[in-house]
């Protein structure tokens, strides 16, 4: 886990401008964001995928090139270029904010040549389900990097080093995912389509040794050329979760420090959640997804949604300490893939209960903090403009509360359906306490304790004007607007 009241910030979204220009952007910004109160960053990938200098990065082509060697159409990546790169992870340590990389080991794509292989065809939406016979098939499954030509690393990939792939130059017309010969899907995987093993693209076989120790190789390579603190860790569900621990216990060993890592096991089955981290052996944290999901109903659905049940069946309810807590991320956010928007008028209230309280290491979405603007196309064809809201004087006011208020006990009041708080009575270094009041319906009243008699309150978010005063015995009716939140900490 993070220091006490760590904040983490996923510095990336879908759409960032492919202009090169983040990691710059990122030098620049770095002391900025220290001084708000974040202290790591989630960076996007930082290696060569198949749209090169297009590409958002989870399109693996060339683990080993950071922006480095022309390949895929260019030498920087969407974000920059190597140099760049790490520039702009020692601007942000020594603002003294921990880099967390994101690496994704599913699958590569964008291969170099074509080899012939027998393989099964299966169904794509059931694994278990074979399709046709066993055949012969030709598939991009050969990278040999010419780009790089053999800089850091030696090895070319072929199909032996593979699960499975699912496009037959043979055979275009066909969707299949074919189990290529001698493999078998891995397990230890979600359990969704049969088997999840299977994502995109050229699947890594994790049974195979070269493989494994390639990526465990690389991990020693990446902590040494760009001291990054910790790991992202893309699609879990579809890798044998075992695999997880075992590199970064291997790469934490090679270090010789303490590397943070979550993964991204994204899922509204919070047992699913469980599963992954009992069998990690609780190494590996997880953002809470079934949390985002509960905020995308709740903002969905109004004064109808009961928030005391906001906190249920997610992992910062049940597993604390593993969860980073979330509101909305790169998947999620309109026109991707895990489409589940949370609506603008429960975003603060959404950032308060990650922010504000006791439980889970939150995480800040980029658009969400900076606004965001971009055009795309959705499963209908159509094309769309998308607006994102900023908000950012709400966060900022958030994350000064959380440095100076958010300690020691907390009292939680969430016993009506549209209005809860809790409060936080402070400790000796941070005295004060704090109370936080939202409601999804008409405008809310909290009778609650703060521990602090007789001591005048304002609201900070500035949406209630008139202070507040406790009585004798350090309670208050600390208020809130209708549909909105309020943050009462001790008038200066």
């Amino acid at each position: 886990m993070s220091e006490l009241n760590g904040v983490m910030m996923q510095y990336f979204h879908w759409y960032n401008p492919a202009d090169g220009n983040l990691w710059n952007q990122l030098a620049e910004s770095a002391k900025d964001l220290a001084k708000i109160g974040i202290t790591s960053l989630w960076l996007p990938p930082a290696y060569k995928g198949t749209d090169g200098a297009e590409e958002v990065g989870y399109s693996v082509y060339d683990l080993f090139d950071l922006g480095e060697f022309d390949q895929k159409g260019s030498v920087r990546t969407k974000y920059g270029t190597k140099d760049e790169y790490l520039r702009a992870i020692k601007a942000a340590q020594d603002a003294g904010i921990r880099i967390y990389a994101d690496v994704v080991f599913n699958h590569k794509l964008g291969a170099d040549a074509e080899e012939e292989v027998e393989a099964t065809p299966f169904h794509p939406e059931d694994r278990n389900a074979p399709v046709g016979e066993y055949q012969k098939i030709k598939a991009w499954t050969h990278f040999t990097f010419p780009g790089r030509d053999k800089k850091y690393s030696s090895m070319e990939w072929h199909w032996w080093h593979f699960d499975a792939i699912d496009y037959n130059i043979y055979n275009t017309e066909t969707h299949a995912v074919y189990l290529l010969k001698g493999k078998e899907f891995d397990q230890g995987v979600d359990l969704e389509k049969g088997n999840f093993d299977y994502l995109m693209g050229c699947d890594l076989d994790m049974d195979n040794p070269e493989v494994t120790g390639e990526l465990k190789y690389w991990g020693e390579w990446y902590v040494d050329t760009t001291n990054v603190d910790g790991f992202r860790f893309d699609a879990v569900k579809h890798v044998k979760a075992k695999f997880f621990q075992e590199w970064l216990e291997h790469v934490r060993h090679y270090a010789q420090r303490d590397l943070f890592a979550v993964g991204e096991y994204w899922s509204y089955e919070v047992e699913a959640l469980h599963y992954f981290i009992e069998a990690t052996e609780g190494k590996v944290s997880l953002f809470d997804a079934p949390l985002h999901y509960n905020f995308h109903a709740a903002s969905k659905a109004g004064n109808s949604y009961d928030l005391r049940t906001i906190f249920d069946n997610t992992l910062v309810q049940q597993q604390p300490a593993l969860a980073v807590t979330l509101v909305d991320n790169h998947d999620s956010q309109p026109l991707q893939s895990l489409e589940s928007v949370v609506e603008p008028w429960f975003k603060p209230l959404a950032y308060a209960l990650i922010l504000l309280r006791r439980e889970g290491y939150p995480c800040i979405f980029y658009p969400d903090y900076y606004g965001a603007n971009y055009k795309d196309k959705a499963n209908d064809g159509n094309e769309y403009e998308i607006w994102l809201d900023q908000h950012q004087f709400m966060v900022d006011k958030f994350l000064l509360a959380r440095q100076t208020y958010s300690y020691g006990n907390q009292y939680d009041y969430f016993d009506h359906p549209n209005t809860i708080g809790w409060t936080r009575l402070g400790n000796e270094e941070h005295p004060g306490g704090m109370a936080v009041v939202l409601s999804n319906g008409g405008d809310g009243t909290k009778f609650m304790e703060v521990g602090q008699p007789n001591r005048t309150y304002i609201d900070i978010t500035e949406h209630i004007q008139e202070p507040i005063t406790t009585n004798e015995d350090g309670w208050a009716d600390f208020r809130c607007n209708a549909g909105s939140v309020s943050v009462w900490v001790p008038q200066p």
